[in-house]
């Protein structure tokens, strides 16, 4: 298939995208007040897909013949998520108390069971909201805002591909997750602000966070690296080592139930990615039992992270902004902001029933909804030293988001389909 597009050629195509998310990181990290203004409600997030996503819409890039996101979710997300699922600490995220992990586990459950409510109330005011079928459905799309609000972005592009959610579907969610993301994160800063107060009221015990705080600082100061290039070479070998395991997998266990158990579509136990994706996670769990899990400390999660955003930015092109107008797509906010108040009542209801202190809240929810990227900034929001406990609680979501968003995609598909 021919394209129109001014750059056909991929090599090129990575080259733009790559100067893209320089550019993005540059200016986000910049102190000049415009940057820093302009930051302050633009997040940088959401500037590494709507970029890319404009030179799609401006017919730059052909985001439909380029085959850069094949090659970014097929080898660059695999790895991602392998590097970032190896440092899970489940003893040090046990250390933390049961309050911790049942205020996460909460938080995971209320967006597990808050997509599909929030779709069966918006579709009983609006029935229109189902009629759209094939890639484009609303619960495709839903799909992957459940993998963001459990796992993060590595989650989110999973669900995109298990699910086939297609690009203009994506595209709203994407703008959806951000947006409706952001302003509880602004709600959750604003509680941390008064986080005294509220325990207090709670009658929650605090103590734990005290030892916590001492005990967070001595692990990484005891850790932390600079990696050399030995360690950089280990976490490549690591992360694209797996990936070929789980390709090599994949590519025998699709064809099988595809072959024998054909029903078992319905559950995407057919599909090769549905495989790479649930291998690299087990696998990285078995690994985070053994001594690799300490390349973490040479900067694994790091490496991970550059590779997500390169797939970020190719995911950017597929969306078309363009859509983002059509007033039809208020229902969509309208979906993702009942889906977030069910989250959050969830959180406060348990909260206030185990009388958690008000950090496990609010890091427990933000692990789940914004992950490794944000749940640091609300921890550090109580103590700065407390910042890498949101990271641990983070990567934790990374281990169940596969598994617990392809289970919300199960009950939303479920919703559409009697509901049609």
């Amino acid at each position: 298939m021919s394209s129109t597009a001014i750059v056909t050629n991929d090599a090129t195509a990575l080259g733009l995208l790559a100067v893209v998310l320089g550019f993005v990181f540059y200016t986000s990290n910049s102190k000049h007040p415009f940057w820093t203004k302009f930051y302050k409600f633009i997040p940088a997030l959401l500037m590494c897909y709507f970029l890319p996503s404009l030179l799609n819409t401006f017919n730059i890039i052909d985001g439909d013949t380029s085959q850069l996101y094949f090659v970014a979710s097929r080898y660059l997300l695999p790895a991602c998520l392998v590097l970032l699922i190896l440092s899970v600490d489940l003893k040090a995220i046990l250390s933390l108390g049961p309050k911790a992990i049942i205020m996460f586990l909460t938080g995971t459950v209320g967006i597990v069971i808050g997509g599909p409510i929030a779709l069966l109330i918006i579709s009983a005011i609006n029935p229109d909201v189902l009629g759209v079928t094939g890639p484009e459905a609303v619960w495709r799309g839903m799909t992957t805002l459940a993998g963001s609000w459990i796992g993060g972005g590595a989650n989110q592009a999973a669900m995109k591909e298990i699910y086939e959610a297609g690009g203009d579907i994506f595209s709203i969610m994407v703008t959806v997750d951000v947006i409706v993301a952001n302003i509880w994160m602004a709600v959750l800063l604003f509680m941390a602000s008064k986080a005294k107060q509220i325990d207090a009221k709670t009658g929650a015990d605090t103590t734990a966070i005290e030892e916590l705080k001492a005990k967070v600082e001595k692990y990484h100061a005891e850790n932390a690296r600079i990696p050399s290039l030995n360690d950089l070479m280990l976490i490549v070998a690591i992360g694209f080592g797996v990936t070929g395991l789980a390709h090599l997998i994949a590519d025998f266990l699709g064809p099988f139930f595809e072959a024998n158990y054909p029903w078992t579509r319905d559950y995407s136990l057919t599909s090769k990615f549905f495989w790479l994706i649930v291998t690299v996670t087990t696998i990285g769990l078995a690994m985070s039992f053994s001594p690799v899990r300490h390349i973490e400390a040479a900067g694994a999660s790091k490496v991970a992270t550059v590779f997500l955003y390169i797939l970020v930015a190719t995911i950017g092109l597929h969306m078309d902004v363009s859509k983002l107008a059509d007033p039809d797509n208020l229902w969509y906010f309208a979906i993702g902001i009942i889906w977030m108040l069910i989250h959050a009542s969830f959180m406060l209801i348990v909260a206030k029933i185990i009388k958690a202190p008000l950090f496990y809240m609010a890091v427990g929810s933000q692990a789940n909804v914004g992950g490794a990227a944000s749940a640091p900034v609300v921890a550090a929001a109580f103590h700065p030293a407390l910042a890498p406990v949101g990271v641990l609680l983070a990567v934790l979501g990374y281990a169940v988001g596969t598994y617990m968003a392809w289970m919300c995609g199960q009950l939303l598909q479920i919703i559409a389909t009697q509901g049609l």
